[in-house]
């Protein structure tokens, strides 16, 4: 693989993106490319937006991704999946979980949420919208959200030469493990 290939990992606080995006650069790594991965927490432990910036290939130079430069958007809320959309190249592609964590002004009745964001995103880009709440319910935790998406990352990105059931296993405690494979393996069907 020559060309470097940049992931856009988003959400709020709290939803395991940073823990998705250290376990995809492990695997990565893994495979024999050189990645390079940035994060900003922002407000985060408030239930701010979160993002982490993952690029691969032969040889990357910096792990910040520019407007209009990211292969794929993985947003793990859907207002966030606006909020970054500009980071997207014109052809690149877009999962976005159907979830809604409301920020403080919607939470007290300042703002309304708004309505449409996924069939915006869909009109514009290659989106791709899943459930990786109603997922996580059916393998037994809805906090495997992260992992159902992680899933469904690999499989829209054709990284099927890493063992990801092992890279689980080196990042997620040994109880942890079991639930998460089967979140993994769920947004891979998706």
């Amino acid at each position: 693989m020559k060309e470097t290939k940049n992931i856009l990992l988003v959400g709020v606080g709290g939803q395991g993106i940073i823990l998705v995006s250290k376990i995809l650069t492990a695997g990565l790594v893994k495979a024999g490319y050189d990645v390079k991965m940035s994060e900003v927490h922002g407000m985060a432990q408030r239930g701010g937006s979160v993002s982490t910036q993952v690029r691969y290939g032969e040889k990357v130079y910096s792990p910040i991704i520019g407007r209009g430069q990211a292969d794929i958007l993985v947003s793990f809320e859907k207002m966030e999946a606006a909020r970054w959309v500009e980071y997207l190249k014109p052809d690149g592609k877009v999962v976005v979980n159907n979830y809604e964590i409301p920020s403080l002004p919607i939470a007290i009745g300042k703002a309304e949420y708004p309505q449409g964001v996924i069939e915006a995103l869909d009109k514009v880009f290659k989106t791709t919208a899943i459930d990786a709440g109603k997922a996580a319910i059916e393998v037994g935790n809805i906090r495997t959200q992260n992992i159902v998406l992680l899933g469904a990352l690999v499989k829209a990105l054709g990284l099927n030469e890493v063992d990801w059931v092992e890279i689980i296993k080196e990042n997620l405690p040994q109880k942890m493990v079991d639930i998460n494979v089967k979140a993994f393996q769920k947004g891979m069907e998706l």
